[in-house]
């Protein structure tokens, strides 16, 4: 068997081939809940433990599934771990489920989930495969984050606002003002401010890769 190289795994996931700047998956969450910080941290950790959780599980059982039914399993497997996150979300942070609604449920239909169980998980042992979805639900979760923290600078003047419906009453005060008496910018809490701020992104990913591929 071929050893994995974990370092590449974490590369992948962080940076070169980044779900959400590179594979382009997952827009749909990533644009609708990133009006600020702490939604683009909820939705970013639900996918985080499904994708960890999922690749964990599907890698275990791989060598028990048919390749005729794989696709149904995996979905299977998704769906349960989904379904659990939801139901303790809905227990413990209600308020930003309500928030976040429908859009949790449907991360078991998430093109990263699925498209990393077939390439990845299917066909590598559980640590590789544990890693890789750790590492590329967490940069698509960076990415949440920056774009969230974005919209919510412009459009609030705020970082960290409602940070209580994550972490409870002790981040009642978390909220940073950074502009005090600012008017707000409707356009960067709308759909197409989110375009536009990924758009920076992954402007900026790219000038980053330009530099750096000439100074080698």
């Amino acid at each position: 068997m071929a050893s994995v190289d974990y370092k590449k795994i974490i590369k992948d996931g962080l940076w070169d081939n980044n779900p959400a700047l590179i594979q382009m998956l997952g827009l749909c969450p990533l644009m609708a809940v990133t009006t600020n910080v702490i939604n683009g941290f909820g939705l970013g950790m639900a996918t985080l433990i499904t994708l960890a959780s999922s690749n964990f599980s599907i890698s275990l059982v791989r060598d028990y599934i048919r390749p005729e039914i794989r696709i149904p399993v995996f979905v299977l497997i998704i769906a349960s771990n989904v379904t659990a996150i939801e139901l303790l979300m809905q227990a413990y942070f209600h308020e930003l489920y309500g928030i976040l609604g429908i859009f949790i449920p449907l991360i078991v239909t998430n093109c990263i989930i699925i498209g990393r169980a077939e390439a990845f998980a299917s066909k590598n042992n559980v640590v590789a495969s544990w890693l890789d979805g750790f590492m590329m639900s967490l940069g698509f979760m960076l990415v949440l984050l920056i774009l969230g923290g974005m919209r919510e600078l412009i459009a609030q003047g705020t970082l960290f606002d409602h940070a209580h419906l994550m972490f409870g009453d002790i981040a009642k005060n978390w909220t940073i003002t950074l502009v005090n008496d600012y008017r707000g910018f409707l356009f960067a809490a709308l759909p197409p401010g989110a375009f536009m701020g990924l758009a920076f992104i992954l402007a900026f990913k790219n000038y980053v890769d330009q530099k750096m591929s000439k100074s080698a």
